[in-house]
């Protein structure tokens, strides 16, 4: 349950749905579907046996099984740091959403002129920002994260429940929500291309959280009698099913109020403002939708940023008050140069090699393209071999089936591992670097 708390949060709600929009809708979801079958369960498996295995640090598991492979585990490392880049800077929107209906749930005639005006604002974003940081950095040095724990168990499936209410509010109360419904679930294949694979895979990386140290870190506290294979699944389906709401809610709605739903990372603020809006009683939903997607966030960040603070404080021989305050600060710097990138520094570009020539994207935009279509496939495409060449079949069977009692590794595992899960990791890696389109 830990591991679903850390893999459903702004994943699932802010990212899926502009993702799913942007690479047509149906096809998309069916893609993403298949990708999460054959991919996000082995993938899985295999980062929680590593970590059960090592019981340590994201780097000290390789090193355990193989020293000469601990830049794996540094690679994840680096990975959750540039994520962390943006995703605290997101979670303080939702935050001053939150706040913001509580206040006074007026958002003007127009909530893309407010979204527009508070993301480039140089001060506010980051204000909120430090405040969703200090929160988690706080919480994680007093060592008293169970309390957001214990919140999320009834904010996560009040998450839910709310977004059922506006996904058929949605459907019957906006005009053109039908359209966008049908453009949600029914596969256009003419859209499908290899841009909108390699987002899919991306996207199921990111959003159960395969490829950045996540599941190895959790591994490590994984009792012995756990099933990895039921669990894996489990985590897989939960992710899945909070992700696929969360579109039946987010397209339609954006059909309906005649939001340009490709707007990316606004989409989710925009929809949802209209939406409680016109909704009887919004501002008390409003509030209590934005509350309980900040706790998604907060149970979220607790394990990201605690891979870091493993790793400083096993590798790097630190105390964990130390590791905590060595980590908050590099996020922090990543935090304020990401926000203001929407503000004062929007027009700072940075380069991107690609084969057709260099490209350049804002803060926001490079720090997801070297995340999400750089480090999390090339994590993902050395765990494999890792498990395939280093560790072994029958130390990987062993540590994932408990010597036997969960099963055994087949044919079909061996071969996602070896062959089709690398295959996806190909795609993406050459897509990024434009030598496939």
């Amino acid at each position: 349950m830990v591991a679903a708390g850390a893999a459903i949060g702004l994943g699932n709600v802010w990212k899926f749905p502009y993702l799913a929009y942007r690479g047509g809708g149906g096809i998309f979801i069916l893609v993403y579907i298949l990708i999460v079958i054959l991919l996000a369960k082995p993938m899985v498996e295999m980062e929680t046996a590593i970590g059960r295995h090592g019981k340590s640090d994201t780097v000290s598991v390789f090193e355990k099984i193989d020293g000469k492979w601990g830049f794996v585990g540094w690679i994840a490392n680096i990975c959750t740091i540039c994520i962390n880049f943006f995703y605290v800077v997101v979670g303080g929107w939702v935050l001053k959403y939150g706040i913001h209906f509580l206040i006074s749930g007026d958002f003007g005639d127009n909530p893309s002129v407010f979204y527009q005006s508070f993301i480039s604002d140089p001060v506010q974003p980051l204000v909120y920002n430090f405040i969703v940081l200090f929160t988690v950095v706080g919480l994680l040095l007093f060592g008293i994260t169970n309390i957001v724990e214990k919140i999320s168990k009834i904010m996560l499936p009040a998450l839910f429940f709310l977004l059922i209410i506006c996904g058929f509010y949605s459907m019957f109360a906006t005009e053109g929500a039908l359209e966008g419904l049908k453009y949600y679930l029914m596969p256009d294949f003419s859209h499908f291309t290899v841009k909108v694979f390699a987002d899919a895979v991306t996207q199921v990386l990111f959003s159960v959280g395969i490829g950045w140290g996540i599941f190895t870190t959790l591994g490590a506290n994984v009792p012995q009698e756990n099933n990895i294979r039921k669990d894996s699944l489990i985590i897989g389906v939960m992710d899945t099913v909070a992700a696929i709401l969360a579109g039946f809610v987010i397209i339609p709605a954006a059909f309906g109020a005649g939001v340009d739903v490709q707007k990316g990372p606004a989409l989710i603020f925009e929809v949802m403002a209209n939406i409680f809006k016109n909704l009887p009683g919004g501002r008390i939903i409003g509030s209590l939708f934005f509350i309980a997607l900040i706790f998604a966030v907060l149970s979220s960040l607790f394990s990201f940023i605690e891979i870091s603070v493993r790793t400083f404080e096993i590798k790097m021989k630190m105390g964990r008050k130390k590791a905590i305050i060595l980590g908050s600060v590099v996020i922090g710097i990543g935090n304020v140069l990401v926000s203001l990138g929407f503000g004062p520094l929007s027009k700072v570009r940075l380069p991107w090699p690609s084969f057709g020539g260099i490209e350049y994207y804002g803060f926001y935009d490079w720090f997801d393209c070297f995340t999400a279509y750089l480090l999390l496939p090339l994590g993902c495409l050395l765990t494999c071999f890792f498990v395939w060449r280093k560790w072994g079949w029958i130390g990987y069977e062993k540590e994932m089936t408990a010597d036997g009692r969960d099963g055994k590794l087949t044919w079909w595992n061996r071969f996602l591992i070896v062959f089709l899960v690398p295959m996806f990791m190909l795609v993406v890696l050459l897509n990024v670097f434009g030598l496939i389109k």
